[in-house]
């Protein structure tokens, strides 16, 4: 991106916010043999993570997905899930992006698999996982947010900031853009 151009939500480039932020974690593009991709309508998404740890039981991504996704200045947040690089099941589907959406998200970054790709492609939302699959996981109401997480030579706390587009993901302690 030149140098004249002023980076923002909308244009910015990992690339770029890595080479002015060397200090930025950034997640390896394979990890134990899995990678993330982009199942989203949105190929590029930020902002204020919020945690969330599960293993095949999404009950609380539904539920902080149908909660208030904005912070204090009215940017969307986005979730990120530790599902454990679970391949068994789907933590994320249609309908909980459509309520993510709804309740003004900007994306979720899920360490595991997501479903229904096809609707996901066409809504406007930034959704990065490890894969698909056509089994919902189950609910037994199990899981925890707001807990450091890691995956990928990641290490992530609610509060912090991540960054992803189609280079990969990026995390810092703070607002680059």
């Amino acid at each position: 991106m030149p140098e004249s151009v002023t980076m923002t939500k909308e244009n910015f480039v990992t690339c770029d916010l890595l080479d002015a932020n060397p200090e930025s974690q950034v997640c390896l593009p394979n990890i134990e043999g899995k990678s993330f991709y982009s199942f989203g309508g949105k190929d590029k998404f930020c902002g204020e993570i919020v945690t969330v740890k599960c293993f095949e039981d999404n009950s609380r991504v539904k539920s902080l997905l149908n909660n208030d996704g904005k912070d204090k200045d009215g940017n969307g947040k986005v979730l990120v899930v530790d599902g454990g690089g679970s391949m068994r099941c789907a933590l994320l589907g249609d309908m909980i992006a459509q309520s993510a959406i709804d309740n003004g998200w900007a994306g979720v970054v899920v360490y595991g698999c997501v479903r229904d790709v096809d609707d996901m492609a066409a809504m406007d939302i930034g959704v990065m996982a490890l894969g698909c699959i056509p089994r919902k996981s189950n609910r037994r109401d199990e899981g925890q947010t707001d807990l450091e997480i890691s995956f990928g030579d990641l290490t992530l706390n609610s509060g912090m900031f991540v960054y992803a587009d189609n280079n990969g993901i990026i995390a810092s302690d703070k607002p680059l853009i």
